[in-house]
């Protein structure tokens, strides 16, 4: 019996450890994280290219779909639409700091060209 309760206590904490590390290198965790404190993150699976992408610059939050190429190159991400999640935080932006985002997004697509939806082209 006492062998049987000292096994389930190993199982158990194994189990927490397991389940504590999944929780701190959880993408979505650091993505939040990184919104509320204002940094920049930028959440990608760059091997599938037709999952859109999830990023955050100084506390706001942008979504950005990627659009294959022609069947000659159809794994190669050709074009980029980009907006916000939440369009109240569109006064905290300018230029400049829509150019930083191009260019970290051209860091991992170097041939798309990103358009911004809405109302971003004017920031």
């Amino acid at each position: 019996m006492i062998l049987l309760m000292r096994l389930f206590i190993f199982a158990f904490i194994i189990f927490l450890v397991y389940f504590a590390i999944r929780y701190f290198i959880n993408p979505k965790r650091k993505l939040k994280l990184a919104q509320a404190q204002g940094k920049f993150y930028f959440l990608d699976e760059i091997s599938n290219a037709r999952k859109n992408f999830l990023l955050t610059y100084r506390g706001v939050f942008f979504e950005g779909e990627k659009y294959l190429g022609t069947p000659n190159h159809s794994s190669e991400v050709v074009s980029i639409f980009i907006w916000l999640k939440d369009s109240s935080a569109l006064h905290e932006l300018d230029e400049e700091d829509r150019l930083k985002i191009e260019s970290a997004i051209n860091q991992h697509y170097p041939s798309a060209k990103i358009e911004w939806k809405n109302h971003l082209n004017k920031v």
